[in-house]
């Protein structure tokens, strides 16, 4: 988990959250894709990573570099440990097209992720081996329950969700 706009130990992974039940709605599902992302880095920078529109969902800032712009660009996700790695999810809400920070931290996968803004410099890797996909995917969806939905909805577009895999960055 993240704490205090860092990330915590190994071993203290991100608890399986319940999802709020508005999320389930179309109502819900909307607010998620198109305010959430709005609020959020306000809201986690605001309250040192103690409130977001997610709730109990396990949220932080992603800062990647700008893949045209070159320019820091910060969007909210949501994330959980697997080990000392972090995970993050580049669902889109089950869009046609990756989110634009996907297509930022694979031009320059040296990103930042805390609650706050900012945090440690982390290297990012798209997790590609069937099975361990399979394994994260499995993970992550005891802590968001919509990500399967999600999948559906990205299948009929002919669109693999990338799993993304943050490591330390060798200094």
């Amino acid at each position: 988990m993240i704490c205090h706009g860092s990330i915590l130990p190994p071993g203290s992974a991100a608890r399986s959250a319940p999802t709020p039940p508005s999320w389930r709605t179309g109502v819900g599902r909307w607010l998620a894709k198109n305010i959430a992302p709005k609020v959020d880095p306000w809201l986690l920078r605001a309250t040192g990573g103690r409130l977001a529109m997610g709730l109990m969902l396990p949220s932080a800032l992603l800062t990647t570099t700008g893949a045209k712009t070159g320019q820091p660009r910060t969007n909210p996700v949501f994330y959980f440990h697997d080990g000392p790695d972090v995970i993050v999810i580049a669902s889109n809400y089950g869009a046609d097209k990756h989110p634009a920070w996907y297509h930022n931290l694979t031009a320059n996968p040296r990103v930042q992720i805390a609650t706050n803004g900012g945090g440690p410099v982390m290297s990012a890797d798209a997790v590609s081996d069937p099975a361990e996909r399979k394994r994260l995917w499995a993970m992550a969806d005891r802590i968001y329950p919509l990500w399967p939905d999600y999948r559906r909805h990205a299948a009929r577009c002919h669109r693999t969700i990338p799993i993304i895999r943050l490591r330390a960055a060798a200094t």
